[in-house]
């Protein structure tokens, strides 16, 4: 059944406070700010401590590994990782039995900053869901899944993947 009759009555979608995307795209937009604005005390940005948390998970050791798990392409994220790698978070190292790989190693400095980086990302994420109960917590997220399925559904087949590969034992 569609909710959006756009020929019918385009005013549904035209205001911007029943638009859903729209709704959707500000709600990511200030959560980024919000932890953009949060990582400073890290010396990150928001897109960079992703990859921190990707290595710390276990979910990718190489450049190629992580740009796919973040959907983004190997040149932007080789200069992300070059720019990591000078903060001293993490380190190249030349794989022995293939030299073409080089897998990623988090530093002391980098095993030592992402014990911090979700805490921080789980306080803006409860600062968004204030006043929330846990049912409705719960119906929020199915509802996302549900309609992230709907438009995408290799993308969870992916994340039902990777969170099967790093569940601890």
């Amino acid at each position: 059944m569609p909710f959006y009759h756009y020929q019918e009555r385009p005013e549904e979608l035209e205001n911007p406070l029943n638009n859903l995307g729209y709704l959707l795209k500000l709600l990511n937009e200030s959560c980024m700010a919000q932890v953009e604005e949060s990582m400073k005390e890290f010396d990150l940005t928001a897109a960079q401590w992703r990859p921190l948390v990707i290595l710390d998970l276990k979910q990718a050791e190489t450049p190629a590994e992580i740009a796919r798990i973040m959907n983004t392409d190997t040149g932007a994220m080789t200069r992300m990782l070059d720019r990591l790698e000078k903060k001293g978070f993490i380190n190249r190292i030349r794989c022995e039995t293939d030299r073409r790989v080089i897998n990623l190693k988090l530093t002391d400095k980098g095993n030592q900053v992402t014990k911090k980086l979700m805490p921080t990302v789980a306080t803006v994420l409860n600062k968004a869901l204030d006043g929330f109960n846990k049912e409705e917590f719960e119906l929020f997220k199915q509802f996302t899944m549900r309609m992230l399925n709907n438009l995408n559904p290799e993308e969870i087949n992916h994340l039902k993947m990777v969170v099967q590969c790093t569940k601890k034992p």
